[in-house]
Formats: structure tokens, sequence, C-alpha cells
């Protein structure tokens, strides 16, 4: 008789709402995301996940939490699955997570998938013991902690492996967290909540994010020098957010927004911390434009993390050979040869992304770097 894994579920279906919108989390600004008309996204980003798993179905005991935190997605699916716990209210708390957690975890769980960003990651960390085995979907705005995939799709196939009975090694990942009140006036300030134990798979499995600003002064100044040049009034640029791109935007004489995304053409800051929808009337308006955003230090990322405004649509609309990378050498380093990561939301999008990108680097100066959906 074949094994059967046992998996739990809980989705924090509000995680990522404060992304699009610009408000730099979600945390206390769901409501206020929600009137701004962004529409929640932890459901699809689950849902790529599970949708690698419906080949071992028969292989599989799911127990979820009730509702919207899991349930309702297998029910969409067609996963058979057992309701764990109760939800009282349709709105759902970081309280909520902890509790469902805890009674998902006595179940005997051999994985407890899990989705949402650090704030649920901490609520997780909080709830079951040591030994208990975990693994993130990233569907939050700000993922610092490693207990995350580097992708939906990545956490689907990590957890193929699981069921397949593949060796996978464990490991013990750091739970971070940022101060979003002080992450919103611009300061980024981590804190370790203590580590959860996950599988890790070099190519599935994200680093932690690096913190500290880096000061590359006079190299920021020769790339700014090279963007003047660029300049013109037919060409807009979204920046993305960023030490880099706030400190190249000094260099051009603008105060832009450290963790938010700003739009230039010509001489001219347009927008100052923009959300999705803001960009998306500025492209339908027409015109020429480019997308420069940076790679997070020891990740990698270039999209789909701290810089949801820049969508999926938005990087269609301005196509994808204009999708640029600005990352210093010292940056390219902390990479060690890993790829690029792309995480937009659209798996489709993502696979067009992956290869080789282009990456400011200095004056008139560009590299070729590659780019993907998962780690190699």
């Amino acid at each position: 008789m074949n094994h059967v894994f046992r998996l739990g579920l809980l989705i924090n279906p509000l995680a990522g709402l404060g992304g699009q919108a610009g408000l730099k989390g979600s945390d206390g600004v769901a409501e206020k995301a929600l009137a701004m008309g962004v529409r929640p996204r932890a459901q699809e980003r689950v849902r790529q996940a599970l949708e690698l798993l419906l080949p071992f179905s028969e292989s599989l005991r799911i127990y979820a939490a009730p509702g919207p935190m899991g349930a309702d997605l297998l029910a969409e699916l067609g996963l058979a699955h057992e309701v764990v716990g109760r939800l009282d209210i349709p709105d759902t708390t970081a309280e909520d997570t902890q509790r469902l957690a805890a009674e998902l975890a006595q179940k005997g769980l051999d994985l407890l998938l899990f989705a949402g960003g650090d704030g649920t990651a901490r609520d997780i960390c909080a709830a079951v013991s040591a030994g208990q085995l975990v693994l993130g979907i990233p569907a939050g705005v700000k993922i610092h902690s490693g207990v995350y995939a580097v992708n939906p799709r990545a956490a689907g196939e990590l957890v193929t492996l699981l069921i397949q009975g593949e060796l996978v090694r464990l490991a013990e990942a750091e739970v971070r967290d940022i101060d979003e009140e002080a992450f919103r006036a611009g300061t980024v300030r981590t804190r370790h909540f203590g580590e959860l134990r996950v599988p890790e798979e070099g190519r599935f499995v994200q680093q932690v994010k690096q913190g500290g600003r880096e000061q590359e002064t006079l190299v920021l100044d020769d790339i700014a020098a090279w963007l003047r040049e660029q300049q013109d009034d037919d060409i807009g640029w979204i920046l993305g957010p960023g030490s880099t791109n706030f400190e190249l935007l000094q260099a051009l004489g603008h105060e832009g927004t450290l963790l938010g995304v700003d739009v230039l053409r010509g001489q001219d800051l347009l927008l100052r911390d923009a959300t999705e929808q803001q960009l998306w009337e500025l492209l339908k308006q027409g015109g020429a434009w480019r997308i420069l955003v940076s790679a997070i230090g020891g990740q990698g990322h270039i999209l789909g993390r701290g810089n949801q405004q820049i969508s999926a649509r938005v990087v269609r609309a301005v196509g994808l050979d204009n999708l640029l990378v600005i990352a210093t050498k010292t940056k390219l380093k902390t990479l060690a040869g890993r790829p690029f990561l792309l995480d937009s939301g659209d798996p489709e999008l993502d696979q067009e992304l992956t290869g080789v990108r282009r990456v400011l680097s200095g004056y008139r100066e560009e590299m070729l770097y590659p780019a993907s959906w998962k780690a190699e």
C-alpha cells in the first residue's frame, strides 16, 4: 500500500492586497485596498500550486482551513479534503491563522502548506511546534522570510517531490518581518521572530532577503548620467522600489520614494509612489515606456517582491523588451550565479521573460544576466 501524504492547507485571503495599491503591506489596510478596487490575489496564487497536485490526488489526504482560508479553493479544484476548525466572521484575522494552524498541525501533517506574507509566516511560527514541516506559497507584499518557495509553481513542484518520496533535505529557515508603519515611512527595519522547518531544494526555496542600503555612489552617478542622456519627453520611465532606484533618482535631482514606484518623463517626476491603477491609466494614454527594476539583494527577485504595482498587464503594455534591470556588479555578486527570479503572478509572462535580461551596471555599460521563474 502506498503511503498517503497528509497535507494541510491554510490561506491568508487578504495577503497581498496592499501591493498593487502601493500600501507597502496588507496588515490593517485590506479594507482600504479593496475600496481602491484591488482584487484579492492569494487564491489564484495557491491555485497555481495546487493544480500541480491534481495528478497525485489519490496519494493525498488533505486537511484544510474553512471557507476562503482553504476549503473553498479545494472544492473548486475537485480535491477531496477534510475541513478543520471554524470561521465565525467573514474577515479573517491573525488570530484565525494562529488558531487554525494549531488545529491543522494536530492532524499529524506531513506538511503544512500556507499562503501569505511575512505576517502570515509569523503567525504560523507562533502556532506550530518546532518539528512541524511547513512551506509557504508567496502571496504577500513583503517576503523577507526564508520559508517561502520562490513562486507558487515552485511550491507545487516541491510538494510533488515530497508526495513521490523523493529525497528532499530539511532545514531550519528564518522567519523575519518588518515594522510596517516604519516601512511606509521609508525605513526598513527587520526583526527575527523564530525559525520553521522547511523542505529545502535550491531551485525552489528563496533565500532570506539581505537588508541594508548599498552605497555605491559613483556607480549610481554613472548610471544616472546614462539615464540623463536617455531622457526624452517622448519616453517615460517607471522606476521600481528599492535603494538603488531611490539613489538613482536622487542623483537625477528628484525626491523619489524608497519603497514605492515612481514615474519619470523627461525632466519631470510625473508620479511618486504610484499605484498599479495609476500606472495602467498612464499607459493607456500611449507613448513609449521603459520599466527599470532592481534585484533584491541575496534573493534576486526582479518582479513580485515589493513591486506588485508593476503588474503583469503593466509589463505587457510596456513591452517585455523594455523591462530593464539595474544592478551594480557588487549586487550581482551577492546572487552567487543564481538567476534573477520572476514571480509576476502570471505564469505565462514569467515563462516569456525567462532567458537573459539587459542589466544596466554602469555608464553606457550593459550586461546580460539570466532570469528564470525558478532558481537553477
